[in-house]
């Protein structure tokens, strides 16, 4: 009798930690449970939705690129010379707008094209849902890219292009290369700077959607809807 009580009292006290379990972090799926395809696509989806909702968005803001280290533009290597040849002769405020108007450019050209991006997500088609889900802290995004990287640089190179003339870049880099290109003993330069911006701003809207991705794969709290908890606990270790 006194064995039995023991069990039962043990039962009791063992469904008790699962309560506080399920209280302060989630309900846990077994392992058994497995989510269709369908949903699992929805939950990578949705994660990537929420990094541009969430992360992109800071991308739009001023300074949005150039103060985030993460994904300042910096020049390329060509224009890197006319950088360093314009400061040597006293031009070095001309050079800081050069460097800032790039990012500027982006910045605007980001804001534009949101929607390029947000219709780019829900139209993805993932091959294997759950080998994706099961992957790295940033294999949805890195699938993402894989997928829509050509498509979107297309969409994206005229908004840039847009952007360097809202912002004025385009006249600024003109003379600041026309400056370069009159310094004796210097050969001459001529990059295309849209491509290379264009490349640049990609590579940042990607990196910022990866940051939620890992965000929502290692954070509990980062998990803000069922479909998220659901999908996204089958990966938990």
């Amino acid at each position: 009798m006194c064995r039995k009580f023991l069990i039962i009292l043990l039962v009791f006290n063992l469904n008790s930690c699962a309560g506080l379990q399920e209280v302060g972090d989630y309900i846990s799926l077994p392992s058994s449970i497995q989510l269709p395809q369908t949903d699992i696509a929805s939950g990578l989806r949705e994660a990537l939705d929420n990094g541009i909702q969430k992360q992109v968005s800071k991308l739009t803001q001023k300074d949005g690129f150039f103060k985030n280290e993460l994904v300042k533009i910096v020049l390329p290597e060509d224009l890197k010379k006319v950088d360093k040849a314009l400061r040597k002769i006293g031009l070095s405020s001309l050079a800081d707008e050069g460097l800032k108007v790039l990012n500027r450019a982006a910045e605007d050209a980001v804001k534009e094209a949101a929607p390029v991006f947000i219709s780019a997500v829900k139209e993805i088609k993932f091959d294997d849902a759950k080998t994706i889900l099961l992957g790295d802290n940033t294999a949805a995004t890195d699938y993402l890219s894989s997928k829509t990287q050509v498509t979107l640089y297309q969409k994206f190179q005229p908004v840039i292009k847009k952007s360097f003339s809202k912002v004025g870049a385009d006249k600024i880099w003109a003379n600041l290369i026309q400056k370069y290109n009159k310094i004796p003993f210097t050969k001459s330069v001529n990059t295309d700077l849209t491509d290379y911006v264009t490349t640049e701003a990609l590579k940042g809207v990607y990196k910022m959607i990866a940051i939620e991705e890992e965000q929502i794969r290692t954070r509990l709290s980062s998990r803000t809807t069922d479909l998220l908890q659901r999908v996204f606990a089958l990966q938990d270790k």
